[in-house]
C-alpha cells in the first residue's frame, strides 16, 4: 500500500474513510432501532468496545486512527439509537408495526 506512506494522501484517505464510517453508522442506528429498538444499544457497545482494543493493539497509526473513529461512531450510536426511538414517537420515522412501543 504505497499510498499510505505519503502523509498527505493518508489524511486525505483517513478523512474520507472517516466520512464512510460515519456514512454507515447512520444506517444501522436507523435499522437497529427499527428492528430491534432501543435493545440494539450494546451492539454498538461492544463493537465500539472491540475497535477500540484493536486500535490499541494496531502498529499502524493509519488503521489505529480508523479504529478509533469506528469506535467512536459506536459509542456516539448509542445515544443516536435513543435519540432515534424519539423521533419515531413523534413521527418523523415509520414505526415497525411488528414491534410494541411503550407511550
Amino acid at each position: 500500500m504505497e499510498i499510505l506512506n505519503n502523509p498527505h494522501l493518508q489524511s486525505i484517505l483517513l478523512g474520507l474513510c472517516t466520512f464512510l464510517v460515519i456514512g454507515v453508522c447512520h444506517p444501522l442506528v436507523i435499522k437497529g432501532e427499527y428492528y430491534m429498538g432501543t435493545r440494539c444499544w450494546w451492539l454498538f457497545l461492544v463493537g465500539g468496545i472491540v475497535a477500540l482494543t484493536a486500535s490499541l493493539l494496531v502498529d499502524s497509526m493509519f488503521w489505529s486512527v480508523l479504529l478509533c473513529v469506528a469506535a467512536f461512531s459506536c459509542f456516539w450510536g448509542i445515544f443516536e439509537v435513543f435519540e432515534q426511538d424519539k423521533r419515531v414517537k413523534k413521527g418523523w420515522f415509520p414505526k415497525n408495526p411488528k414491534r410494541k412501543y411503550k407511550e
